[in-house]
């Protein structure tokens, strides 16, 4: 069994013009062994299934950790499942989910698939990460943090607080300020004193945070 090929689900209702085409387009990369499992839900019989995943609208498409809604070619699933299995395509899909707005859709792959977390973090510590795509970054960081969502995500963070780049230690101060554990503290107390002041003024606010 090849730990690399990612499973699927889709979810899909009668009247849909989109879902025909793209269980289609999954069953033949079922078939072609490109997904391991393929797991079809019709919401009309199984609205559980629509609200235990927060879907919105069908087609609603999971495969591996990536999720969407709407037509997407065989071709375009192809691409997503070679994705799946590697760390820069999780950047290029969180990038262009969060260039387009799409920040319901990352935090909900986020929840159900934290390995997403350590892409989204590289993606702060990239200073070629268009401004949009960073912006969400921190607000997806905000919405899991009051969860205890990010405790596994501090050592990146940490290693986004060595950056020689002062606005990727601005950004590691911040999150670290929302991770909120003993790590992050003794991080922060660093860059309380970093020469750029900045920084400093971020990380100091963060302290407060802990503090409170």
């Amino acid at each position: 069994m090849n730990s690399d090929v990612p499973d699927a689900e889709l979810l899909i209702a009668p009247g849909c013009v989109h879902c025909p085409v793209v269980l289609a387009g999954l069953t033949e990369l079922l078939k072609k062994g490109r997904i391991g499992r393929l797991e079809v839900f019709n919401i009309a019989a199984r609205p559980d299934a629509a609200q235990a995943r927060g879907a919105r609208g069908v087609p609603w498409i999971r495969i591996g950790p990536f999720e969407m809604t709407g037509a997407h070619s065989q071709s375009e699933l192809a691409t997503l499942v070679e994705r799946a299995g590697d760390d820069s395509g999780m950047r290029a899909y969180l990038t262009e989910n969060l260039q387009n707005g799409q920040l319901d859709t990352v935090l909900a792959a986020c929840r159900r698939s934290p390995q997403l977390l350590r892409p989204l973090l590289a993606m702060a510590g990239d200073l070629e990460t268009p401004f949009a795509a960073r912006i969400g970054v921190g607000a997806v960081l905000e919405d899991l943090a009051p969860d205890g969502l990010l405790k596994d995500a501090v050592d990146d963070m940490v290693e986004l607080a060595a950056s020689p780049h002062a606005q990727v230690r601005a950004d590691a101060a911040h999150f670290l300020g929302l991770a909120g554990n003993a790590q992050a503290r003794a991080v922060l107390d660093r860059l309380a004193h970093d020469e750029n002041r900045e920084v400093r003024e971020i990380a100091n606010e963060s302290l407060a945070g802990h503090a409170t």
